[in-house]
């Protein structure tokens, strides 16, 4: 109980003597709540950037864990053989989320003319996989594969060429990749801002029924599956297994992982190392500020101290209440710096060059870089605080009321 009244007397003295010296306090502490600002700015930011990395490779590659299966024919391939025992395989395992993929390349027609664009054949699960995040329209609804006019999903850029065109008005392209069939738009989704090639997707079994009799198969689609994370390495043996037994002596089946976990468990590492970096050097010299004028105010303070000395005032309450001015005022200028990190980071204008637009799910401000900000500015303070501290305690009585 004495030490809790010693612990809360020292805090309030302390706080005191901040506000006596607001002004000089003030100026000492900028450096220190600008400092704090760039730290928890940088951990929120690399909070960010890491949600933008991770999203954008899950675009690429596939949510963990991944597997894709490649098929390579032995001899002529008839239509429709892969895609059956391939099937069948989902429905034994009971794998939800999977999806053919196939790469083609083909002119469509737009109002300025023909131009070339990627085109990219996929099942409806192909976006739960992929992230794939619709700005315009929606994703794929079970119907569309009915349609008889094949509906596609086209990029932004390709839209924009378009005139950006409301979709409730059902707009068309055509390409004589399907002999000119109309293909009617039912989304948009999102692409970097620097992607300036056209490209749209369709489903698979619509792409299928398009296409000349057989052309599917030559573009050798692979097989991706989203499966859990603990049973991925066995279910890729299965998979393998179970679509060679089926398919016969006539296929080599392949069966890999494919997401970002394949390469690496973290690819935000780097980024996160990076941000302790710039969190030490910053840390660094906004204590070395810090320390200079709490020195130079002690200094200044020496008869204040002898006095208090000779009144009768222990080395270690000395001690204890200039450390605590220095902690108490550094824990307040930590707040000031997380707040206006908040202010910075949370703008709309930081938040989209940071992600360009591409994350769907942004996260919000982390508690763990306001938390970091306040316990390194209070750590601060109490090290810039020892040294000024332990001169104090080193002052005679005498020798300071001469002064």
């Amino acid at each position: 109980m004495r030490f809790l009244t010693s612990f809360v007397g020292a805090v309030v003295e302390a706080w005191q003597e901040v506000r006596v010296h607001r002004g000089r306090v003030l100026l000492s502490l900028v450096g220190v709540t600008l400092a704090v600002c760039a730290l928890s700015a940088s951990v929120a930011v690399t909070d960010l950037a890491q949600q933008a990395v991770l999203e954008q490779a899950e675009a690429s590659s596939g949510r963990p864990f991944t597997m894709t299966g490649n098929v390579s024919p032995n001899r002529t391939v008839v239509p429709g053989e892969v895609d059956e025992a391939w099937f069948e395989t989902l429905d034994r395992f009971e794998i939800a989320y999977a999806t053919r993929v196939a790469y083609d390349y083909a002119p469509v027609q737009l109002p300025g003319g023909a131009m070339d664009a990627s085109i990219v054949y996929v099942d409806q699960p192909y976006a739960t996989l992929h992230r794939t995040r619709m700005v315009e329209g929606s994703w794929f609804a079970p119907g569309d594969r009915e349609r008889l006019a094949p509906a596609v999903v086209v990029n932004t850029f390709l839209w924009e060429q378009l005139g950006s065109p409301d979709l409730a008005t059902h707009p068309v392209i055509s390409s004589n990749r399907f002999e000119g069939a109309d293909l009617v738009i039912v989304g948009v989704y999102a692409t970097p801002s620097w992607d300036e090639q056209p490209g749209l997707m369709m489903l698979a079994s619509s792409a299928i029924a398009a296409l000349p009799a057989g052309t599917f198969e030559q573009l050798y689609p692979s097989y991706e599956m989203w499966v859990p994370e603990d049973s991925g390495e066995q279910l890729m043996s299965l998979v393998s297994s179970d679509m060679s037994s089926r398919l016969g002596e006539g296929y080599s089946v392949d069966v890999y992982r494919t997401d970002y976990g394949a390469l690496m468990d973290d690819p935000t590492a780097a980024l996160r190392m990076m941000a302790l970096g710039i969190g030490a050097v910053i840390l660094l010299l906004g204590a070395l500020g810090l320390l200079n004028i709490a020195l130079v105010t002690v200094r200044q303070r020496i008869r204040e101290i002898g006095i208090r000395r000779s009144m009768g005032a222990t080395s270690g309450r000395v001690f204890f209440s200039v450390m605590m001015e220095s902690v108490v005022a550094t824990a307040v200028a930590g707040a000031l710096g997380v707040m206006l990190a908040v202010l910075l980071v949370k703008l709309p204008i930081v938040e989209e060059i940071i992600t360009q637009g591409m994350v769907e799910d942004l996260p919000p401000f982390p508690m763990s870089a306001a938390v970091f900000g306040l316990v390194a500015a209070t750590a601060v303070g109490a090290l810039a605080g020892i040294i000024p501290a332990v001169v104090a305690v080193r002052v005679k009585p005498i020798d300071a009321i001469r002064i």
